[in-house]
């Protein structure tokens, strides 16, 4: 099973999504506005992501609009505790699957590597 994580009114996510339904991937839909990932869950994609740098998507408007203070987290704790604040944050889609195959963004070419 894969789980598909992001915002629901978000293009790239609609986008994953309907490349998903096109070729009848299986998955659960998870925005995580709605259901916040865990401090654990953010430490996890961050080590698949390459850090926490890797997971944050530094060009958002989000990102751009937070005090120069917040931009610059210091410790594991300090970034999930952003993150959990700003989910938004996240570069989406965040896709898991149960096999452990990990993926962020969405791209034709990489959900075709990710699903064969």
């Amino acid at each position: 099973m894969t789980t598909l994580y992001g915002l629901k009114n978000c293009d790239t996510c609609r986008k994953a999504t309907k490349w998903l339904d096109r070729f009848g991937v299986p998955y659960t839909f998870v925005d995580y506005r709605d259901s916040k990932p865990t401090p654990e869950t953010l430490v996890e994609w961050a080590g698949k992501a390459g850090g926490f740098d890797a997971l944050v998507n530094k060009s958002s408007t989000t990102w751009r609009q937070l005090p120069d203070g917040r931009k610059a987290p210091g410790s594991q704790a300090e970034w999930t505790l952003l993150l959990r604040e700003y989910p938004q944050l996240v570069r989406r889609p965040v896709v898991v699957r149960d096999d452990g195959g990990f993926s962020q963004g969405f791209s034709d070419n990489g959900f075709k590597k990710l699903f064969g």
